[in-house]
């Protein structure tokens, strides 16, 4: 999944850790009242403080504010921003939330870990590496166009000013990138040199054919033809002489200076403070405690079993092993796409039919729209299979799956159900567009990011699809059992790269080892856990957690337990913590009890 709130364009971004658990609220005491105020008023000042700081983030969610302007990634902009943080962190510590109702209490308390972990995670100045070939700034800003609005004359005005402020934040990287360069803070090598190849497309002409230029391709039919004409030529011009000549000397700057000197040695232990800084990012992905060690062996478990589950249909389907499963899927062109308009169709058939069953598995279901649509050009070497890009809460832009449709006869279609079920329904939109939905929720857990939650529900709704009958096809089903086992491979391998210090051929001939993936797909999954340690995990350590909770939550009501009761209840609170998240899920087995 990808929006804009946890990408490059947010380099110092706010996103949520893990922090103890606080008790039961209180009765109201007679001055709830005024806490209560305050504490709202603090929240929503630092809610209009992020959106006005982070333009991107505001135009991602709909708010059409600030869509002329970038993030200020100047350093004296990222220390004033922690200043500001402080400030907010000793103004909520200032509330005691004892006795407030119990969602006030729990925004107390997410808001609190927030600020604090961005705090604590200052001393390893991640926004010092804001160049990489997956979610660095040089692509990062051509997918602004995907949610930016187009529909009036203005809109186009703040476009063209958004454009011509475009060369300050390359700008910026570049000193942000030659600071961290002096602090031992720098990428691979072999990262940056692929980061070239992307700098290059971008500042290649004409102007009419950047990505750039995509909104001037077609105009809404209400802006008069005169406008038309004037404002295509303002975003071409802007284009032409200010957003090609910054990329250039971008790309300059790290095929001459940046890439020579890259860091040979792939894993976060060769940063400075790696050992801590992998740990930091273990916490943060994962929302719990677990170490690098645990989740490794956890890696191994899970690897072992599902190659189990898989060797078995492997037999069903006249194989000896599971070995002879996946050489035959790698040959057999029956089992690869024919055309890129063959990949795109499969996904909208699958999500067509996956929406069909949804009241079967929630009493909730999103208003929001969401649609299908093929990968940008420009980026779809090194883009995923399919990603999410969340919609706005007042249906102005749809929710998209993007599916990446390159070289399609390479691409092998096992896995093609399972992701879709991932990435739209019931996976990431569902989850999403219900958070945006839900009555009362605060603004900010609306949009909250908690990866072990958001991706680990997305990894739990592959399973779901199972529940209600898909997965026909012996190998779709096969399919849906690869993707559970990259997932769990990748436990394996980016506590490997990261913490046991394996090299980049180490992960490579594992991934050979365990799995049937495509060889562009291991090289592309093995560079991305490279570049975004510890993300990874989320997935496998999200899902083994709800499974858990669901199986103790049946566990405890038997018989009066309710799949649809459950499922509402992780998705009613928006994106969680996973201790936060088990502790609702115990207060809503408790409910049900009492109710029986």
């Amino acid at each position: 999944m990808r929006t804009a709130l946890c990408s490059a364009l947010a380099l110092a971004a706010a996103c949520s850790g893990a922090a103890p658990a606080s008790g039961p609220a209180a009765p109201h005491p007679t001055d709830a009242a005024p806490r209560r105020a305050a504490l709202d008023a603090v929240l929503q000042r630092q809610w209009e403080y992020r959106l006005a700081h982070e333009p991107e983030l505001a135009t991602s969610v709909g708010d059409p504010r600030y869509n002329d302007r970038w993030s200020d990634y100047s350093a004296p902009a990222i220390a004033a921003d922690l200043d500001q943080a402080r400030a907010f962190l000793d103004e909520l510590r200032a509330i005691d939330p004892a006795g407030l109702p119990e969602q006030d209490v729990l925004n107390h308390r997410l808001m609190v870990r927030e600020l604090q972990r961005r705090l604590d995670e200052a001393r390893f100045e991640g926004w010092l590496m804001p160049i990489d070939q997956f979610t660095g700034i040089q692509i990062a800003l051509p997918q602004m166009v995907s949610v930016q609005p187009f529909a009036t004359v203005a809109d186009y005005e703040h476009y063209v000013a958004r454009l011509d402020a475009l060369p300050t934040v390359l700008a910026q990287a570049i000193a942000l990138a030659k600071d961290g360069q002096a602090k031992g803070l720098i990428p691979p090598r072999f990262i940056l040199e692929r980061v070239v190849g992307q700098g290059e497309k971008l500042a290649a002409g004409p102007a009419a054919q950047s990505p750039f230029a995509q909104p001037v391709e077609r105009f809404p039919d209400a802006i008069p033809a005169a406008e038309q004409k004037r404002l295509r030529a303002a975003v071409l011009a802007s284009i032409e002489q200010r957003v090609l000549p910054a990329y250039a000397a971008f790309t300059t700057f790290v095929r001459r200076d940046y890439a020579p000197k890259g860091r040979t040695e792939v894993g976060a232990w060769a940063l400075p403070d790696g050992d801590a800084r992998y740990a930091a990012a273990v916490k943060f992905y994962t929302t719990t405690d677990l170490s690098a060690d645990e989740i490794h062996e956890l890696g191994l478990r899970e690897v072992a079993r599902i190659e189990a589950e898989a060797t078995a249909i492997a037999r069903r389907l006249g194989f000896a092993e599971l070995a002879s499963l996946q050489a035959s899927i790698r040959a057999d062109e029956k089992l690869h796409a024919t055309s890129r308009e063959d990949i795109l169709g499969r996904y909208q058939t699958l999500t067509d039919a996956m929406y069909r069953e949804l009241p079967r598995l929630f009493g909730r279901l999103p208003q929001q729209k969401m649609g299908i649509q093929p990968t940008e050009p420009y980026r779809e070497k090194e883009a995923p299979g399919a990603e999410y890009i969340l919609g706005t809460p007042d249906g102005s832009r749809a929710a998209v799956v993007r599916v990446n449709t390159a070289d399609p006869t390479h691409r092998v279609l096992t896995g093609v159900e399972t992701t879709a079920y991932h990435e739209g329904v019931p996976g990431h939109h569902l989850q999403i567009a219900i958070a945006q939905e839900v009555p009362g929720l605060a603004r900010f857990r609306q949009f909250a990011y908690y990866g072990a939650f958001i991706e680990g529900w997305a990894l739990y709704a592959e399973h779901l699809a199972k529940e209600v009958g898909f997965y026909r096809d012996p190998y779709s089903e096969y399919g849906h059992l690869e993707a559970e086992l990259m997932r769990a491979i990748r436990l394996v391998v980016d506590t490997g790269l990261h913490h046991k210090k394996w090299s980049r051929d180490q992960v490579v001939a594992y991934f050979r080892a365990h799995s049937a993936l495509d060889e562009p797909t291991i090289q592309n999954e093995t560079d991305r856990y490279i570049v975004l340690p510890g993300q990874a995990l989320s997935y496998k350590v999200g899902q083994l957690t709800i499974l858990r909770l669901r199986q103790k939550a049946q566990d405890a009501l038997g018989a009066a337990f309710d799949l649809r009761g459950f499922h509402d209840e992780v998705l009613g609170g928006g994106a969680l913590p996973l201790d936060v998240l088990e502790e609702r899920i115990d207060a809503w087995v408790a409910r049900r009890k009492a109710a029986r």
